[in-house]
């Protein structure tokens, strides 16, 4: 395709077209939702000003990764100080699996299924991607998630094959660090009558302020965050004492929707308000499983809610 061809509605018709899998790719530099949606937005607006760069000597798509990459390292440049720290992602978002859902499935050699591999879209992944420094971020995703040629990673960035394989060898010892031993075991088959079961049980557990019950779910080495308010808690006493001393218990008049955001499972907790009748959001947790125990809690408030496409207020 050459450069006369991307005129309007040509240019349009691929923007949408590749719209989605370029927000999980900015998702995944950024780890926040609302900064991903204004870098794709960045993105084409570049690309549209810069639609005569295209020679055709590559697809379109790898083209719109240029540049989305780009756009993605100089937010990060401008808003991030640094790399995260210490285990806490202040700016992670989730990701609703609808959205996700928008990408036609196909083979899973087929870029556009790997670009939103489950594996790699989890908060775990994201957390442990947020902990590397911009440059051998950008090359491990492009590299080990969408599987670019190191020279292709390498004109990207304006680097040399060499210093690209250097990038990317830092990238991973780096997310061996930060990524949990057991990776997320959740599917979504009927098959996997244990694991809803326990988010049924966890559901109504947590409906009831029962925390021995939820203590009961949860590992030895369970880890609860909440971003972006500051504290990681490690262990089921450190999290069980932080729920206590919390108040939680003598919370009533919660309700439960159980849904699914970053291919894990998720709960949507609503708190009843008399003076407006109805049970309005509170809070969102989004759960990793290992062999059958609650591994991970991330907590997120009620602004969330609505673009999780959640219901802004049960009745009755």
């Amino acid at each position: 395709m050459s450069a006369h061809t991307l005129e309007e509605p040509a240019f349009s018709g691929l923007a949408e077209r590749h719209r989605r899998e370029l927000h999980v790719h900015c998702y995944r530099m950024l780890g926040s939702f609302e900064d991903a949606e204004d870098t794709v937005q960045e993105t084409l607006l570049r690309a549209w000003r810069r639609r005569e760069t295209f020679e055709g000597r590559s697809t379109v798509r790898a083209w719109l990764y240029r540049i989305a990459t780009n756009a993605c390292l100089d937010r990060l440049a401008r808003t991030r100080p640094g790399p995260a720290t210490g285990g806490e992602v202040p700016w992670l978002q989730p990701y609703p699996d609808r959205l996700l859902d928008e990408l036609p499935a196909g083979d899973a050699d087929e870029p556009e299924t790997a670009a939103v591999a489950r594996e790699t879209i989890e908060l775990a992944y994201l957390v442990a991607v947020q902990h590397l420094a911009p440059r051998p971020r950008a090359v491990l995703i492009l590299r080990d998630v969408l599987g670019w040629p190191a020279k292709d990673v390498a004109e990207l960035l304006g680097d040399s094959v060499n210093s690209v394989n250097s990038a990317l060898q830092r990238a991973r010892a780096g997310m061996r660090e930060h990524l949990p031993a057991q990776r997320q075991d959740w599917t979504t088959g009927a098959e996997d009558t244990a694991t809803r079961d326990l988010v049924r049980r966890f559901t109504e557990a947590s409906v009831a302020t029962d925390i021995p019950a939820l203590a009961a779910m949860l590992r030895d080495d369970v880890r609860c965050s909440m971003p972006p308010t500051p504290g990681l808690f490690i262990g089921r006493d450190a999290v069980v004492q932080d729920w206590t001393e919390s108040g939680f218990e003598g919370m009533r008049g919660l309700r439960g929707i159980e849904t699914s955001v970053n291919r894990q499972p998720a709960v949507a907790f609503y708190h009843w308000r008399p003076s407006e009748a109805a049970y309005l959001p509170l809070t969102l947790d989004v759960l990793r499983i290992t062999g059958g125990a609650i591994t991970e809690i991330t907590t997120f408030s009620a602004d969330r809610f609505h673009g999780l496409g959640l219901p802004e207020q049960l009745r009755g």
